[in-house]
């Protein structure tokens, strides 16, 4: 598979990701509608059952999936600052690698897949959630 990211998938498909790498994430809710999925929303959700599944017997796992799955929960609203993107992709590094199990890994993975494949619609969704309230703190003037 050339770029994953594009890859739509059928149920007796994910074996065919398997080359890709030694984890396949499928996320599954109501942020998908038809074709179209909010990449941003399930990456979001994927963030919230790493954290669920930490055993927290290491500090990056117990603290950082806590701390990536809040962000994440922003990020989906656009409630954060562009400087929290960078701060994120930052604490990602600092879990991988460093936990006893792969849990870790496999946590910080998708977050760094959306900040290099998607950060321009994070960046939108922040800027869209700043106009907005900037538009709703004018009207109340």
């Amino acid at each position: 598979v050339e770029n994953p990211v594009a890859v739509a998938v059928g149920v007796g498909q994910v074996s065919d990701l398997a080359r890709v790498g030694p984890t396949v994430a499928v996320a599954v809710g109501e942020e998908a509608v038809g074709d179209v999925a909010d990449i941003v929303a399930a990456i979001a959700r994927l963030s919230a059952f790493y954290k669920h599944e930490s055993c927290g017997q290491c500090t990056p796992c117990r603290e950082g999936t806590g701390w990536m799955a809040r962000v994440m929960k922003r990020m989906v609203k656009g409630d954060a600052t562009l400087g929290e993107i960078d701060t994120l992709e930052r604490v990602t590094y600092q879990i991988e690698g460093h936990t006893i199990c792969a849990l870790g890994d496999a946590a910080a993975w998708p977050i760094q897949g959306l900040i290099r494949h998607f950060r321009p619609e994070l960046e939108k969704r922040i800027a869209s959630y700043r106009d907005s309230k900037v538009r709703a703190s004018a009207k109340a003037a």
